[in-house]
């Protein structure tokens, strides 16, 4: 195990172990934490994995004990690995001033705009460091990967997938981000982190990326519900389809009755996802 890798917990469930790590992490220049679980299947065998990403003012903690995925993910043999959502306590002004940017907040891109570019490169980090550290230092197999996340980790997910379709054998969203150039988070969290110059923000805005996507048009698994109180004003999965209708690209997109933005959702339909993954990496 390496040096720069410190394990901060260790637990065991469905004869599995959920762990956390902290590590200095090159792409972000800072410590970050990541948690890993790793199915009983990875005792005698590498097991693919699935990355989470999760949404604003979660850590790498929320999903773990929250969404119940690791009886899944035990069932199936993959490893789930759920990276923290920003750098954290590195004193840059108004890092923890609001929830919505700074700590909790990173949204998954390469910042450009100081001081954030020192520091916020989540997508660098979620994308290819973190991957690497994985799969060179855990039973993990090197490059079988899926993505999923919700929220901001939602929208963090689609462009992941959209921008390196080749990288990934799957992504789903939960109630996802989908055209943050668009609403009020991106608006706030990309004017801080780019500038004011928008077109750069398509670099980072699922819908935009849809309509000049050339390469492998992988499937997009999108779970909404329609009782979300962020539905209409922060992520508007309408534009999402209407995107991916314009450009031809495949899209489930599962408008569920009742369900909020909550981790009671993300339980709800985790089992489902995890085993659409599975069925994607193992092909």
């Amino acid at each position: 195990m390496s040096a720069t890798l410190e394990r901060k917990s260790r637990v065991k469930t469905f004869d599995g172990w959920q762990e956390t790590w902290q590590h200095h992490s090159d792409s972000c220049n800072a410590p970050m934490r990541f948690a890993i679980y790793l199915p009983p299947q990875a005792a005698h065998q590498r097991v693919p994995a699935l990355y989470w990403l999760s949404g604003l003012t979660c850590t790498e903690d929320n999903f773990s004990t929250k969404a119940g995925a690791q009886r899944y993910a035990a069932e199936q043999g993959i490893a789930l690995v759920v990276p923290d959502t920003s750098p954290r306590d590195l004193g840059l002004p108004g890092e923890d001033d609001s929830y919505d940017f700074g700590s909790g907040a990173g949204f998954y891109i390469n910042a450009t705009v100081e001081p954030w570019s020192r520091h916020y490169h989540m997508h660098d980090y979620v994308t290819r460091e973190l991957p690497e550290l994985v799969e060179a230092e855990f039973n993990v197999v090197p490059r079988r990967r899926a993505i999923s996340g919700h929220s901001m980790g939602g929208h963090g997910a689609l462009v992941a997938a959209l921008r390196q379709p080749k990288a990934w054998s799957s992504v789903s969203a939960f109630a996802p981000i989908v055209n943050p150039a668009q609403v009020p988070w991106g608006d706030k969290a990309f004017r801080g982190y780019l500038g004011d110059d928008t077109a750069q923000w398509l670099e980072w805005d699922a819908c935009a990326l849809i309509a000049r996507n050339t390469e492998r048009r992988l499937p997009l698994l999108v779970e909404q519900g329609d009782a979300d109180n962020f539905l209409g004003e922060q992520l508007q999965p309408e534009a999402l389809r209407e995107a991916c209708e314009q450009a031809g690209h495949p899209l489930d997109l599962r408008m569920r009755a009742g369900y909020d933005h909550s981790y009671y959702f993300i339980a709800t339909y985790i089992g489902e996802h995890i085993r659409y993954h599975a069925e994607h990496l193992f092909r």
